[in-house]
C-alpha cells in the first residue's frame, strides 16, 4: 500500500550537484592529485546524539563518496575525550548513518585507535624542538596568550630543554600528575596573528576510564592535533568542515606539515546548518535532555535525527532537505518552513489517505435502517499521486465527526454541518442536522440528523448542491487512539540569540530552555482512526485527511496501544498564527512598528518572526498573480530584491505565456531562485552577479525543455554565476546537451544492464526498486546527460 523508505544507492541519489566543494574536486581529480583519488570522512564525537546539522554533512560527504568513480567516505569516531564519550553514543551514531542511507563499509575508524601514533609524534615534535610541557594554568595560559591587537607573552616553560619536556611528558602519560597540572604545547610563534597559533596545547593529563581503552592512558590529544593526524592516516583527500574551524585549518596544516606524516590532506570548509526555532548544539540538547524539557534524545520535537525519525519524517525527506539547502562559503540561517515543506512534499507522495476524528462528537441517523452497516470503497491516494490502492470504509446509523466539524452559531464562510443545514461525508452520503442535544452543563453532546439515503458517494439525486465535506468515522468500528499533536521546539526563531540577548538583560540568567514553546506537544486521548489501519505495517505513514501527517510511535507499539505521532501539519499553520497575531499587535501597538524597515529589524533580532505587513502584501500578490505556494512565496517576498528579481525572471521568460493565467514557468523559476541559485550567489547581491534574471530564465527554460538535464543546468548555472554569458552558448560550450535521442541512448542502457547481470536477474525476480540502481548506471555512463524519463522508460522496456 505505502512505499517504504527509499533506500540510497547510486540509483536513488539525486543527481550531482555543483556547489564550490565539488567544483574543487573535480578540479583535483582532472589534475590528477592525490592520484585521482576521493576519501571523505564523516567524524562525529561520541558526545550526543547526532541533530539535522550533522545530516547536512553526512549527506555531503557520503554523497560525494557516490557521485565520483572509485571515491569513499570512512566514518570516524572522534573520541579523544573520555569524560563525555560513550559506547551508547556510537551506536546511536551508527543506526543514524544507516538510517539516512548511507553505509561506511569496512571503512569504520576510532581516534583511540591511534592514541599509540599520535604519541609518538608528539614526542617526536618535543625532540625537534616544537613541542614543550608547560605547567602553567588553563587561565595562565589564556591570558599569556594575548589578544587581537597585543602579542602574546611566552610562559615560563617555553625554553624548557627537549630532555626535560620528554620526561614530563612520559611521566603525565604514566599518571603521575593530577589532571591539569601540565600540558603539552606546540611551539610556534606567540606573535602570529591567529591566536590559535600562539603556542596551541597538543595534549593535557585526563585521569579517567576511556570507553574503549579502559584505562590505558591518562593524556588524551587535543582536536585540531589529533583530527588532522587521523585525516592524514586513513589518506582523506578533501576534510570538509563547517566554517567554525576556518582559523584551525592553519593549525591542521602544521601538525600534519610538522609531524612528518606521508599523506598530505586538505582542510575545506563550508556553511553550517543554522535552522530556525532549533538550535544546534548537542551540548545544550543534552541540557534539555537532563533537565527534562524534552523526552530523551528522541523526543519528536527534537532536532536530532533520532527525534525527526520518531517523529515519522522519511531519510529521503532529509536527504532531499540537504540537497535543497546546498553547500556554500557563507553562514546563513535557514527557515524551518524549507524543512517543513520538504517533509510534506514527501509524504503527499507516499502517505495513504485514511479518516480520523481527533475530538469526537456523536451523529445519529434517525432514518438509517436498524443495524445496517455499508461498506464504502475509498481510494488510498487522490488523483495526482501515482499510486493505487483503496480499502472499504464501514457506514452505520451512528457515527462521529469531529468538533470542529459543528458550529451553532458559524463564523462567515464555515462550510460544514450546521443546525438545520447540510453536509456531505467524505465517500458517504449527504445528512442533514436535525437537531442538537445538550448535556446539562449546556455542551453539545449529540446530534441527530437526517440521511438523504439516495446519495450514496455524495451526490444529491436531485442535483442539489452541498458544499461542505467532512470525515466521519463509524461509531461501532472505530479505533480508539492516542494522537501527540508536535509543534516547533522553541518559540522564537534564534533561541541562542534570544538567549544572549536576555543575558545582557539579566546579568547572564538567560537560557535557550527560557524560550521553548509551551505548546510544542498536545496530547489528544479519546481519538479515533478507520479501522483500516489495524492490518497495515506498524511503519506506514498516513495523511489522516484534513488533519496532517501521522505514523504510530515506535514507542508504543510493543505494548499494543495506537498512538500516533504528527509528522507535520498539511499547510504551515504556524506562519498563518504568527501573522495573525502580528496583526492583532500591530493594531495594539501602531506606534512602535511606524515603518518596515523597524519591523524587519526587529525580526531580524527574533523579537518579531512574523512576516511584516510589506511582506504580507508581497506574499499575496506572487501568490496570486503567479500561482506560485505559500511556503515559496514567503522565501521569495522576505527580501524585495529577491521578489523582484523573480518577477523580471518570469517577463523574461523566452517564450511568453498568455496573461490571462499565472505563468506555467512561474513556478520553476521560483523553485532555481530558491533552491539553486543561493549556493552560487555566495555572500554577493543579486545585482552584483555577472548574470541577470534574463539569463536565469534562459536557463531554466532551457532544463524545462527538455534541452539540457537540471544536473547539467546546475553546472551552467555555476559558470553564469561566476563568469556571466548566454545561457545557450554556456550550455553547448561545456558539452551539457542532453541525451534526448532514443537511438543514442539505447546502447548505453544495453551495455548497462549487460554489465550487471545479477542486479538484472534480481529486478526480474521482484526487486523493483533495482530501477534505480540502473538508473544511477545510465546516468553516470552519460555523463548526467541522459535524459531521466527517456532513460527510465527505455530501462523497463528492455527490462521487460
Amino acid at each position: 500500500m505505502a512505499p517504504a523508505d527509499d533506500p540510497v544507492t547510486e540509483d536513488s541519489a539525486r543527481p550531482s550537484r555543483n556547489d564550490f566543494i565539488r567544483q574543487i574536486i573535480r578540479r583535483d581529480v582532472a589534475e590528477g592529485k592525490h592520484g585521482g583519488r576521493v576519501v571523505t570522512r564523516f567524524p562525529p564525537e561520541p558526545n550526543g546524539y547526532l541533530h539535522i546539522g550533522h545530516a547536512k554533512s553526512i549527506v555531503l560527504n557520503f554523497g560525494i563518496a557516490r557521485e565520483f568513480e572509485g571515491a569513499r567516505c570512512h566514518l570516524r569516531f572522534d573520541d579523544t575525550n573520555p569524560l563525555t564519550e560513550d559506547r551508547k553514543y556510537v551506536e546511536a551514531i551508527q543506526e543514524d548513518v544507516r538510517w539516512l542511507g548511507y553505509d561506511w563499509g569496512e571503512h569504520l575508524y576510532f581516534a583511540s585507535d591511534y592514541f599509540e601514533r599520535m604519541y609518538d609524534l608528539a614526542v617526536g615534535l618535543i625532540r625537534d624542538g616544537l613541542a614543550y610541557v608547560d605547567g602553567q594554568s588553563e587561565e595562565e595560559i589564556r591570558a599569556g596568550r594575548g589578544t587581537v591587537t597585543e602579542a602574546g607573552v611566552a610562559g615560563p616553560d617555553r625554553d624548557r630543554p627537549p630532555e626535560e619536556s620528554l620526561d614530563l611528558f612520559r611521566r603525565m602519560r604514566d599518571g603521575e600528575f593530577a589532571d591539569g597540572a601540565y600540558v603539552l604545547r606546540a611551539r610556534i610563534d606567540m606573535s602570529l596573528p591567529n591566536m590559535l597559533m600562539r603556542d596551541p596545547v597538543l595534549y593535557r593529563i585526563l585521569n579517567a576510564e576511556h570507553y574503549r581503552s579502559g584505562d590505558r592512558w591518562c593524556v588524551y590529544p587535543l582536536y585540531d592535533y589529533a583530527h588532522s593526524l587521523e585525516d592524514a592516516f586513513e589518506g582523506v583527500t578533501h576534510s570538509l568542515c563547517t566554517l567554525e574551524f576556518e582559523n584551525n585549518r592553519e593549525l591542521y596544516d602544521w601538525v600534519v606539515e610538522n609531524t612528518g606524516v606521508e599523506h598530505r590532506p586538505r582542510q575545506y570548509e563550508f556553511a553550517r546548518l543554522n535552522l530556525d526555532y532549533t538550535v544546534m548544539s548537542k551540548r545544550k540538547l543534552l541540557r534539555l535532555v537532563q533537565a527534562g524539557h524534552v523526552d530523551g534524545w528522541d523526543d519528536p520535537r527534537m532536532p536530532t535525527v533520532a527525534g525527526l525519525r520518531r517523529r515519522g519524517v522519511t531519510p529521503e525527506a532529509i536527504r532531499t532537505f540537504c540537497e535543497m539547502v546546498g553547500v556554500a562559503r557563507a553562514d546563513a540561517r535557514v527557515e524551518l518552513a524549507k524543512l517543513e515543506y520538504t517533509v510534506r512534499d514527501d509524504l503527499n507522495r507516499k502517505a495513504p489517505r485514511v479518516m480520523a476524528v481527533l475530538r469526537p462528537l456523536r451523529v445519529v441517523l434517525t432514518n438509517w435502517p436498524e443495524g445496517k452497516v455499508d461498506e464504502l470503497e475509498a481510494p488510498y491516494f487522490p488523483r495526482d499521486v501515482p499510486l493505487e490502492g483503496s480499502r472499504t470504509v464501514p457506514f452505520s446509523g451512528e457515527l462521529f465527526i469531529d468538533r470542529e466539524d459543528f458550529a451553532e452559531d458559524p463564523p462567515s464562510g464555515f462550510r460544514r454541518l450546521v443546525p438545520q443545514g447540510e453536509v456531505r461525508l467524505r465517500y458517504g452520503y449527504i445528512i442533514r442536522c436535525e437537531e442538537v442535544v445538550k448535556d446539562e452543563a449546556g455542551e453539545v453532546e449529540e446530534l441527530r440528523c437526517s440521511v438523504d439515503l439516495e446519495s450514496r458517494g455524495g451526490t444529491a439525486p436531485d442535483g442539489r448542491k452541498v458544499k461542505g465535506t467532512i470525515q466521519w468515522l463509524s461509531a461501532a468500528q472505530a479505533l480508539p487512539c492516542e494522537v501527540r499533536l508536535y509543534d516547533r521546539l522553541f518559540s522564537v526563531p534564534d533561541p541562542d540569540a534570544a538567549a544572549a540577548e536576555a543575558a545582557d538583560v539579566e546579568d547572564g540568567a538567560a537560557e535557550v530552555a527560557d524560550f521553548l514553546n509551551p505548546e510544542s506537544l498536545t496530547v489528544v486521548e479519546g481519538a479515533l482512526v478507520e479501522p483500516s489501519v489495524a492490518g497495515d505495517p506498524e511503519d506506514t505513514r498516513y495523511q489522516f485527511e484534513r488533519v496532517g501527517y501521522f505514523w504510530r510511535d515506535p514507542g508504543s507499539r510493543a505494548d499494543g496501544r495506537l498512538v500516533f505521532n504528527r509528522i507535520e501539519t498539511l499547510r504551515d499553520s504556524w506562519g498563518k498564527e504568527k501573522q495573525k497575531q502580528d496583526t492583532d499587535s500591530s493594531k495594539r501597538s501602531e506606534a512602535k512598528r511606524s515603518n518596515e524597515e523597524d519591523a524587519s529589524r526587529k525580526a531580524s533580532a527574533g523579537s518579531h518572526p512574523a512576516p511584516t505587513p510589506g511582506v504580507r502584501a508581497r506574499i499575496s500578490e506572487l501568490e496570486d498573480t503567479f500561482g506560485i505556494g505559500s511556503v515559496e512565496a514567503e522565501i521569495l517576498a522576505r527580501d524585495p530584491a529577491v521578489a523582484a528579481y523573480f518577477r523580471a525572471a518570469v517577463a523574461a521568460w523566452p517564450s511568453p505565456e498568455s496573461v490571462d493565467a499565472p505563468p506555467a514557468h512561474a513556478v520553476p523559476l521560483a523553485n532555481w531562485i530558491i533552491h539553486e541559485l543561493p549556493p552560487v550567489q555566495g555572500d554577493r547581491a543579486l545585482a552584483d552577479l555577472p548574470m541577470g534574471p534574463e539569463e536565469l530564465a534562459g536557463l531554466v527554460a532551457l532544463v524545462e525543455e527538455g534541452a539540457v538535464s537540471s544536473t547539467g543546468g546546475g553546472e551552467a548555472l555555476a559558470v553564469l554565476a561566476r563568469e556571466g554569458g548566454e545561457p545557450r552558448a554556456v550550455v553547448e560550450r561545456l558539452d551539457l546537451a542532453q541525451v534526448s535521442d532514443p537511438d543514442a541512448l539505447l546502447p548505453l542502457v544495453r551495455e548497462v544492464l549487460a554489465a550487471h547481470p545479477g542486479e538484472v536477474a534480481a529486478y526480474r525476480g521482484g526487486k523493483r526498486a533495482l530501477v534505480g540502481f540502473f538508473m544511477g548506471q545510465v546516468m553516470r555512463g552519460s555523463g548526467g546527460k541522459a535524459d531521466p524519463e527517456l532513460a527510465r522508460e527505455l530501462l523497463q522496456r528492455e527490462l521487460g
